[in-house]
C-alpha cells in the first residue's frame, strides 16, 4: 500500500471513529474494565425492566413494548453515542408527548397506538439526525432555564395526573391535564376507588420515595419485586386489582410502522416535540457526565447518536426514547466504566424475554403507576424557581405561563408554546435593546453612560452614543429614533454623532439601509456620522452592502479615543480633559 492509499485509509477510518465513537472506545479498551461493566449492566438490567414496561404503560401502550424501547436503542447508542455511560430509554418526560399523540389517534387501538408511537420514533430520529449532521447541536439552547422549567413542571404534573387513576385502581379517559384532575375527582366522590390496588400503588411509591435518599440501593426494584409477589401471593387479580399478565415471548423484529394519511400531520409535531425534549435532556445530562469523568462530548454526534437510536426503536416495534436521569446514576454507582454496561443491560433484558417472559405476570398496575409517580416527581423544578423570582421576576412570570401552557392545553401544544415563548424572549432583547449617551467621568478611564455617571461631562457639539446589540430588521428604525433623540437632547448644537459599536456584532440589509437614511438626514443637517469600535465582520457586510464605500473609510475610527482625538482636533471647542481617554 503506496502512502497516498495509506493516507486515504487513515482518512477513512477518522470518519468512521468520528461517526462511531463507539469503536473507538472498544479499540481502547481495557480488560480490567469488563468486570465492572459486567456488574453494573446485571444492577441496571434491574431497573429497566420495571421503568420500561412502567413508561410504555404512561405512554399508553402495551408494557412489553417498553422492554423493547429499552434494548434496541441500548445496542445503538453503544455504537454512536459519545457519552461512556450515558444510558438511553424510555422516558417519563416523552411520556405525556406520546400519551397527548396517540390516545387521541389510536381509537383505543394497541396495535395503532403501537404504530402511531414507532412512527413519532422515526421522525424524532431523522430530525436529530438530520440537526446533528448540520451540526446544529446549538438549538435547544433557545429554551432558557425557566421556559424549560416551566415546560417541564407542566410535562411532570401532566404524567402524574395520567398516573393517579392506575394508583387508585380506576381508568381515565385522559384528554388533559385538567381534564385529568376532573376525572379523578370524578372517580374518587363516585366511589370508584379500588383500595387494595390503592393500598399496593401507595405502598410501592412510599418505598420507592423513602429509598430515594440511599444511592446504593435499589428502591425501585425492590418495591416492584415485593409489589408482585403480594399481588401473587395475595391472589389480588381476584379482588380487581390489575396486573400485567404474561409478555410475549420473543425478540422485536424489524416492523416499519405505517400510519394513515391523516395522522401524518399530528405524528409529525409530535416527532418534532420530542426531538427537542429528548435532546435537551440528553445534551444536558451527558455534559453533566462527560465534566465529571474528565472527556469532551460533542453536542452534534449527541444528536446523531440520540436520532439514530430513536430510529432504531422505531424500526423494532418500539416508541421514542431519551436519556435517562434515574437508569444513569444507577449504572455510575455501580461502576461502570463504558457502554459495554449498557449492552449487558440490553442482552439481559433480551434473556428474560426469551427465558422467563411470565416472570412479571403477578405485577400491579398500580405499582407500575407508582414508579412513573416517583419519576414525574422528580421532574419538578421548585428550588431554583425561587431563586428567579427573587432575581428577576419576568422570568419566573415567563416560566409560569409556559406551565400552564402545558397544564392547560397538553404536552404538544406546550412546546410550541414554549418555543413561541422563547422566539419572543430572543427578539425582544434584540428588539428593544439599551442605548446609552456616553461622557467622561471623573476618575473612571473611558466613555460612560450619562445616566449612571450624570456628573459625566459631554464633549461640546459631540454626541457619543452607544447601541448594546446587533443592527437588524426588528430594531433599525428604533436605533434611528434613539440617534435623533440623543441629538436633539444635546444640550449644544452637534456637529459629530459617533456610534460606540463594539456590542453591534451583526447587520442585515434593511439596517444597513435604514443607516444608509440616518446618515444622509444627518447630513442634511450639518451633523458628520462617524463609527468607533466596528467590528472587521460588520465592516465587511458594509462594504458589501456598499455603505462602507458611501461613508468613507475616514468614517471608521479604532477606538472612541481616536475618534474623540479627531473631533478636538478638527473643531475648535471648549474641552480639557485630564484623563487619560
Amino acid at each position: 500500500m503506496n502512502g497516498a492509499e495509506e493516507q486515504l485509509s487513515e482518512a477513512a477510518r477518522d470518519r468512521l471513529i468520528r461517526w462511531l465513537p463507539g469503536f473507538q472506545i472498544l479499540r481502547q479498551y481495557r480488560a480490567g474494565w469488563l468486570p465492572n461493566d459486567v456488574v453494573a449492566g446485571i444492577v441496571l438490567t434491574t431497573m429497566l425492566v420495571p421503568v420500561g414496561i412502567a413508561y410504555a404503560e404512561a405512554s399508553g401502550l402495551p408494557g412489553i413494548y417498553g422492554l423493547y424501547a429499552t434494548i434496541v436503542p441500548l445496542l445503538a447508542y453503544a455504537l454512536f453515542g459519545p457519552s461512556r455511560i450515558l444510558v438511553l430509554g424510555p422516558d417519563s418526560s416523552l411520556a405525556a408527548i406520546i400519551l397527548g399523540t396517540v390516545l387521541p389517534l389510536s381509537g383505543g387501538d394497541p396495535a395503532r397506538a403501537v404504530a402511531l408511537a414507532g412512527a413519532m420514533a422515526l421522525v424524532s430520529g431523522l430530525v436529530c439526525i438530520l440537526a446533528g449532521v448540520a451540526r446544529l447541536g446549538f438549538i435547544t439552547e433557545l429554551l432558557s432555564k425557566p421556559i424549560r422549567y416551566g415546560y417541564m413542571n407542566g410535562i411532570a404534573l401532566t404524567v402524574l395526573l395520567t398516573q393517579v387513576p392506575k394508583l387508585l385502581g380506576f381508568s381515565s379517559e385522559g384528554g388533559g391535564p385538567l381534564r385529568g384532575l376532573w376525572s379523578i375527582g370524578e372517580g374518587v366522590f363516585a366511589g370508584r376507588v379500588n383500595w387494595a390496588a390503592f393500598a399496593v400503588g401507595g405502598g410501592t411509591l412510599a418505598v420507592i420515595l423513602l429509598l430515594k435518599r440511599y444511592r446504593r440501593v435499589p428502591g425501585i426494584l425492590i418495591a416492584v419485586v415485593a409489589a408482585t409477589l403480594a399481588a401473587g401471593w395475595l391472589q389480588l387479580d381476584q379482588a380487581g386489582v390489575s396486573v400485567l399478565g404474561p409478555l410475549p415471548q420473543g425478540l422485536p423484529s424489524l416492523q416499519i410502522p405505517l400510519i394513515g394519511t391523516a395522522d401524518i400531520i399530528p405524528v409529525l409535531i409530535g416527532g418534532l416535540a420530542v426531538a427537542m425534549v429528548s435532546f435537551a435532556d440528553t445534551s444536558v445530562l451527558s455534559r453533566v457526565y462527560a465534566a465529571r469523568m474528565g472527556y469532551r462530548v460533542d453536542p452534534n454526534q449527541e444528536m446523531v447518536a440520540l436520532g439514530v437510536s430513536n430510529l432504531a426503536a422505531g424500526s423494532f416495534q418500539g416508541f421514542p426514547i431519551s436519556s435517562s436521569s434515574s437508569r444513569t446514576p444507577v449504572a455510575e454507582a455501580a461502576g461502570a466504566r463504558t457502554q459495554v454496561c449498557g449492552i449487558v443491560g440490553a442482552i439481559a433484558v433480551a434473556l428474560l424475554l426469551l427465558l422467563a417472559p411470565n416472570l412479571l405476570q403477578s405485577l400491579p398496575n398500580a405499582a407500575l403507576a407508582a414508579v412513573v409517580i416517583a419519576s414525574a416527581i422528580g421532574l419538578f423544578e421548585f428550588a431554583d424557581l425561587k431563586r428567579i423570582y427573587r432575581i428577576q421576576r419576568w422570568e419566573f412570570w415567563l416560566s409560569m405561563l409556559c406551565f400552564v401552557g402545558v397544564a392547560v392545553f397538553g404536552a404538544i401544544p406546550g412546546i410550541g408554546l414554549a418555543i413561541f415563548i422563547a422566539v419572543v424572549e430572543f427578539l425582544w432583547d434584540g428588539w428593544r435593546p439599551h442605548s446609552a449617551v456616553l461622557g467622561r467621568a471623573s476618575g473612571v478611564k473611558g466613555y460612560h453612560d450619562v445616566t449612571r455617571y450624570p456628573n459625566a461631562r459631554r464633549i461640546p457639539g459631540l454626541v457619543l452614543f452607544r447601541w448594546d446589540a446587533p443592527l437588524f430588521f426588528a430594531n433599525a428604525e428604533l436605533f434611528k429614533e434613539r440617534v435623533v433623540e440623543a441629538v436633539a437632547a444635546s444640550p449644544t448644537a452637534v456637529n459629530w454623532v459617533v456610534v460606540a459599536a463594539e456590542p453591534v456584532t451583526s447587520i442585515d440589509v434593511t439596517s444597513s439601509d435604514s443607516l444608509a437614511e440616518l446618515v444622509n438626514d444627518l447630513r442634511a443637517k450639518g451633523v458628520t456620522f462617524r463609527f468607533a469600535e466596528l467590528k472587521d465582520p460588520v465592516k465587511d457586510k458594509l462594504k458589501r452592502f456598499g455603505l462602507f464605500a458611501e461613508m468613507g473609510e475616514a468614517a471608521f475610527y479604532p477606538t472612541v479615543g481616536a475618534a474623540v482625538h479627531d473631533y478636538l482636533e478638527t473643531h475648535d471647542v471648549d474641552w480639557k480633559d485630564d484623563d487619560n481617554p
